[in-house]
């Protein structure tokens, strides 16, 4: 079969690696793809964003699965456009995807779900919002509620915090439509987490729990950036917490959105924050996380695809029972190994950077590293930046100290002009400081 990858970044160089490696496909395209998935696909010019063109690309090129990376065409509706064709595609429809591309939305159906989560109010006037944080007496969390490609995330310890958010998001529309309304919440004090389950409308599976690390700098600070390293299994969620949350998180969206006459077909990314009270949802994404699917996927020892069709056909539940396996069981579909991923950056990013920065010195893949590809190009015969984050170095270990060891060691290494990067992904303590 022939399979598409839609997007351009890490993640979707990642997924067409493990969908490569299937015994069921003959050939992998992405689009449009990106430097380094040259090396398992062939790039595709394709204007991903009309869902429309995506859809008939499948059918006119006999495409048997097309796997859709980023949120972005999701929230367009690009599942929807596959209605009425025998072409398969992985991921959840418009109406599902506002899990993702809503906040209040998602917020709503947890609270209707019984899914344990902050407090909340959303405004789409910005006066009354401001007057709102002008009351709290305690840090809050202002989000755009639309999709801003994971930086329309304020954590504000104090008003003037909460009120610069506020006018950045809905007055100076530093996000554009996706600031037409916010979503105010309490801030939640803990110890981050993902966790991401292949769904079928009504049963899932649980992949390997993750971490990742949002904040541009070392110690969580700076601004939020679409993510600079993730870790896989994550040494915080034990066998027990990883049950909770299938139980009485992911189970009970699924019932709700089904209830609703909107299932969700899919990869469900629910971000937790592991408090006192137990684990609460800051999120959900309606994608495969990234960077925590660079992460993830070198554990999984199951054919990706399998795993994908059984979603798309309605099968996971009947695969379990065939099987004997529960929905929380990720260790048996995984590895004992460990992973971890460490994300190489323009200078400057999430703000402004510069591109076309040569790229050198990139190792080779082998059983235990692997470098995913994100904001690069081929130019002038050579391999440059064309991103903010713009490499995913990607270990594997008997011990995540093994893994990031192997990680960072790669990752200085490799060589271009503003090339930065965290130094404490997943707690990593034994990397020298800048300037040894």
């Amino acid at each position: 079969m022939k399979a598409l990858i839609i997007g351009s970044g890490g993640r979707e160089h990642a997924l067409a690696w493990k969908v490569r490696k299937s015994p069921h496909v003959s050939w992998v395209g992405c689009a449009p793809g990106n430097g380094g998935t040259t090396s398992v696909a062939e790039n595709v010019e394709l204007d991903f964003r009309d869902p429309e063109n995506v859809a008939r690309y499948a059918v006119d090129n006999d495409i048997a699965l097309t796997v859709i990376g980023p949120e972005a065409p999701l929230a367009e509706g690009v599942v929807d456009a596959f209605s009425g064709h025998d072409n398969l595609v992985f991921g959840p429809t418009q109406d599902a995807a506002r899990l993702e591309s809503s906040k209040r939305f998602a917020k709503e159906v947890m609270m209707s779900a019984g899914v344990p989560t902050s407090g909340y109010r959303s405004f789409s006037n910005p006066d009354e919002a401001m007057r709102y944080v002008q009351r709290q007496q305690r840090p809050v969390v202002v989000k755009a509620n639309g999709l801003a490609a994971g930086k329309g995330v304020f954590v504000c310890e104090g008003r003037d915090e909460a009120e610069h958010a506020v006018r950045r998001i809905m007055v100076d529309r530093a996000y554009g439509a996706a600031g037409d309304e916010v979503v105010i919440e309490d801030c939640l004090r803990g110890t981050e987490a993902s966790i991401l389950a292949v769904c079928d409308g009504s049963d899932h599976i649980i992949l390997a729990p993750s971490r990742d690390h949002k904040r541009i700098g070392e110690g969580d600070t700076g601004p939020n950036t679409g993510g600079m390293g993730a870790i896989a299994p994550n040494p915080a969620v034990d066998d027990e917490l990883v049950q909770y949350c299938s139980e009485h998180i992911i189970a009970p969206v699924l019932r709700e959105m089904s209830a609703d006459g909107t299932p969700y077909r899919g990869v469900l990314y629910a971000g937790l924050m592991l408090t006192d009270d137990g684990p609460k949802v800051l999120e959900f994404n309606v994608r495969y996380g990234d960077p925590e699917i660079q992460a993830v996927v070198p554990l999984l020892k199951v054919d990706l695809v399998d795993l994908m069709l059984l979603a798309i056909n309605g099968k996971l539940g009947e695969f379990n029972d065939q099987v004997g396996l529960n929905s929380h069981e990720w260790r048996r579909i995984s590895s004992d190994a460990h992973a971890a991923c460490v994300v190489l950056a323009s200078s400057g990013y999430p703000g402004s950077y510069n591109k076309g920065k040569e790229i050198t010195d990139v190792p080779e893949e082998r059983e235990d590293l692997v470098v995913f590809h994100a904001g690069t190009k081929h130019a002038d015969g050579k391999l440059v930046t064309s991103g903010g984050r713009v490499l995913n170095v990607t270990a594997t270990g008997a011990s995540m100290k093994h893994a990031l060891e192997t990680a960072y060691a790669a990752a200085d290494g490799i060589q271009f002009d503003g090339k930065t990067f965290r130094r404490d992904i997943g707690g990593y303590a034994g990397y020298p400081p800048r300037g040894d």
